[in-house]
């Protein structure tokens, strides 16, 4: 592929992350974020060292707090930016883009209040005579490992094949590969609803439960995962693929989760307020939680480990009362979707 011109929207760890692949790969990037100290550090000092102590990036990464000079004669604008920012800087993108370019998202979340998935969002507030198919990169990864070039496989999901092969193209390299998907509602649910039940995860730590109970929260845990998904059209095989239980699996047992660390000290006892302050990152799976539980709720679907750690979350019922609440619930075949 000749070389791309990208834009980045977000300078948090991921974004920073898959703003070293690109570079990587030949391409020109440049990351857009509003804070002023962080972004001269990238651009003078080029480090990151909020996200990453040790890294250094490339001098050709660039970084600006002027969004129509990140966009300017982009070819491709990758959003990385929360959940709850996303409509904001779609609006803000959309007042400032005047050409056509392909539009990839790699956050993880459900809107709050809609309820609504990131590409929904992203293709309701910028035109269509300005943007592709949108295009979801998701999947099994830690930013800290990618940072080093750790070897990491994820999926590039778009209703359109073309559009999907083109994010493919631009990322894949030695250590970072892509596989095509066209089941976006599939790969975005999956991302989104992982975080739940990594919190769970978390917990279960947290209160000193072992590997059975790990596996156990991480295998019903994609059951609920694909209930839900299925009933918002999304494909069942989606769900035992990378960005399915291959993310699950990365977000339910790493250290490197902020899911993960957010429930393990919520089963230590801190509360919800306290870990959100220490923590001093967003923690999507605390709002993923509250947005899928109403979701649930609303489609009639079954997710107790989801009302579970919405409890826990938000309704201040103690976690080890919860899960034994949870394991006395009616006994019921396995395969029951």
């Amino acid at each position: 592929m000749k070389e791309q011109r990208v834009a980045v929207l977000g300078p948090g760890s991921w974004g920073t992350a898959l703003s070293q692949v690109l570079n990587d790969n030949g391409h020109k990037v440049i990351i857009w974020g509003h804070t002023e100290d962080q972004i001269q550090e990238i651009n003078e000092q080029h480090s990151n060292k909020r996200y990453f102590e040790e890294v250094i990036l490339d001098e050709k990464i660039q970084a600006t707090t002027d969004l129509a000079e990140a966009l300017k004669d982009t070819d491709a604008i990758l959003f990385v930016v929360p959940t709850k920012a996303t409509r904001i800087v779609a609006k803000q993108v959309a007042e400032v883009l005047d050409h056509k370019v392909r539009i990839m998202h790699a956050s993880k979340g459900l809107e709050q209040g809609t309820h609504e998935r990131l590409s929904t969002i992203l293709e309701e507030e910028l035109p269509a005579e300005l943007r592709s198919e949108i295009v979801v990169v998701s999947g099994p990864s830690h930013a800290e490992e990618t940072i080093r070039r750790d070897i990491t496989l994820i999926s590039a999901a778009s209703k359109n094949e073309a559009d999907a092969k083109y994010a493919q193209e631009l990322f894949s390299n030695d250590y970072f590969r892509l596989y095509t998907n066209t089941d976006v509602v599939g790969v975005e649910t999956a991302g989104a609803l992982k975080n739940i039940i990594a919190v769970g995860a978390g917990a279960l730590h947290g209160l000193g439960f072992g590997d059975n109970a790990k596996a156990a929260i991480i295998t019903r845990g994609l059951a609920e995962i694909t209930r839900l998904g299925v009933a918002m059209g999304a494909e069942p095989l989606t769900y035992i693929g990378l960005s399915g239980v291959g993310d699950l699996i990365v977000t339910g047992t790493s250290v490197h989760s902020r899911n993960w660390r957010a429930g393990d000290a919520l089963g230590r006892g801190q509360k919800l307020e306290e870990i959100e302050q220490n923590m001093g990152m967003i923690i999507e799976g605390v709002s993923t939680t509250k947005a899928a539980y109403e979701l649930g709720l609303s489609l009639g679907i079954d997710m107790p480990i989801t009302e579970t750690i919405y409890k826990c979350l938000y309704e201040a019922a103690e976690p080890r009362e919860a899960i034994l609440n949870l394991m006395r619930r009616e006994s019921r075949p396995e395969n029951e979707f």
